[in-house]
């Protein structure tokens, strides 16, 4: 009798819980016909920590990717609420298919194997790959490394990853950035590959620039780009990339650049 009427409990609340979220999801479609999974809110999700386009600082999760989508939410007169994913189930689209969050803004390179699932925004950030390695160790190509057998770091996932092993390198791999920089201060590995404003604001800390040193540099040619879920949301992609031509236009995007990254080069903005 217990079991049935548990049984009974459980299939009532299930139907509950369903007519809440077919009720949330009704609601969650603006005037514009952009959809999101949270009434009043663009979801985003991010792996942590990423400075300088995400990270925790104070309590809030601020960077230049966080500022760029801000002005996506305000475009949409909604805020941004931030959630913290791996970036494994956020570059394969699982977060997105999932209903987790609209948007992925997670220092993402754009690749042929991501866009078969995710839809990406025009690019936002011309990116390229540093080798950061202890003071004294000499190797400025992936080649380098390989050939003096060095302890060789990465984070998992990457483009910076797949760069090494399609250059001969099988490196150890970290979860986060947080995670490889620690490998290489504890001497798990002599080197690793980052993205290069990830070293840069690395650096700044007095302590990483005493003891480390960009030995190379990677031009591979790659673009960050902002996603949404594969053939889902097409109105908010076109927001998007509204927002990111708009601030390239307008010097918002100097401004977040410089804010965050530092001085930009010239032509960033795509002038």
């Amino acid at each position: 009798m217990l079991f049935r009427r548990s049984a009974a409990l459980t299939a009532a609340l299930s139907l509950t819980l369903l007519a809440a979220a077919c009720s949330s999801d009704e609601g969650t479609t603006t005037a514009g016909g952009v959809k999101l999974v949270k009434s009043g809110k663009l979801t985003t999700c991010t792996h942590l920590p990423y400075a300088p386009f995400q990270s925790e600082q104070g309590g809030k999760i601020v960077g230049f990717d966080v500022s760029m989508i801000d002005l996506v939410a305000e475009d949409l007169g909604v805020k941004q609420e931030i959630v913290d994913k791996s970036f494994e189930t956020i570059k394969t689209g699982a977060d997105l298919n999932a209903g987790t969050c609209d948007v992925a803004a997670a220092g993402m390179t754009i690749t042929d194997e991501r866009k078969k699932n995710l839809d990406f925004s025009v690019p936002y950030f011309d990116a390229t790959q540093a080798l950061l390695a202890r003071k004294g160790v000499k190797a400025s190509t992936v080649e380098d490394i390989v050939k003096q057998k060095l302890k060789f770091g990465s984070q998992s996932a990457t483009t910076g990853e797949d760069f090494a092993r399609e250059h001969g390198a099988d490196p150890q791999s970290f979860e986060s950035t947080d995670a490889e920089l620690n490998g290489l201060r504890t001497g798990q590995v002599d080197v690793i590959v980052q993205d290069y404003p990830v070293v840069q604001n690395w650096l700044k800390d007095s302590a990483n620039a005493a003891a480390f040193e960009v030995v190379g540099n990677l031009d591979t040619g790659e673009q960050y780009g902002f996603a949404v879920r594969k053939d889902g949301n097409p109105e908010l992609l076109k927001l998007i990339d509204k927002a990111i031509t708009d601030a390239k236009a307008d010097g918002t995007y100097k401004k977040l650049y410089e804010q965050w990254i530092g001085p930009m080069p010239k032509g960033a903005d795509g002038r």
